[in-house]
């Protein structure tokens, strides 16, 4: 009987080592930007949103998500950080939400970034991280305003910078969530006194409650149709 015993604990045990090697390993995904993603990782943000959608789908343990922002910054700042914050990590996926306030800066402090640098710093994030076989998601800048007839102050120039991310996305193969124009169709449906703010945002850039959801509802969506 014990050496009955002594085997079906072998065979437990075997079993138990097989199976754990055989379970699934968590992919990593950092989310790479300013404000908006320092927040997105704060109580209510679209990062957690999206660890509880995953949980409720019984993937919760499928993907370790982090959030890697900075208020302020722009897309010479993530480059110069990226080693530490984001390769450091070893991500298998990154999305990089930049873009907000390179365009912004140039009205409120005279500090944005030209088209020709953004597209330079830019294209050199893509090709450290394609360099690592990491999966990208390239993210368009939202809004900085919310009227939906194109009278924002620096709608000339997020529409600009979003083509620069769409066309980077088609020409380096990578994922694009194209938040420019998802805000842009919820806005047309929900905003219709052509409000500034109040409908995805608490200050016409930064998000609300709305707002992180919808931005939590679609990139979820790219991550698991990935």
């Amino acid at each position: 009987m014990r050496t009955i015993a002594r085997r079906s604990l072998l065979l437990l045990l075997t079993g138990t080592i097989l199976f754990s090697g055989f379970r699934r390993k968590s992919q990593k995904v950092v989310f790479f930007g300013d404000s908006l993603t320092y927040m997105g990782a704060r109580p209510g943000g679209y990062i957690l949103k999206m660890k509880d959608a995953l949980d409720k789908k019984n993937q919760g343990s499928d993907y370790e998500l982090v959030g890697a922002g900075i208020g302020g910054n722009k897309v010479y700042d993530l480059y110069l950080r990226m080693d530490d914050d984001v390769l450091a990590q070893s991500p298998d996926i990154v999305f990089i939400w930049i873009g907000v306030n390179d365009v912004w800066h140039k009205a409120t402090y005279g500090t944005g970034t030209d088209a020709e640098k953004f597209e330079k710093f830019y294209t050199a994030i893509i090709n450290k991280l394609l360099d690592r076989h990491i999966k990208v998601f390239l993210v368009t800048p939202a809004v900085i305003g919310e009227k939906t007839d194109y009278t924002n102050q620096q709608d000339g120039d997020l529409n600009a910078y979003t083509q620069i991310i769409r066309n980077l996305a088609q020409k380096f193969h990578t994922g694009l969530v194209d938040m420019r124009e998802v805000f842009h169709t919820y806005e047309l449906k929900n905003n219709p006194g052509n409000k500034e703010s109040g409908i995805l945002t608490v200050d016409r850039v930064h998000l609300n409650d709305a707002g992180n959801q919808l931005v939590a509802d679609n990139m979820l969506e790219a991550l698991l149709s990935k």
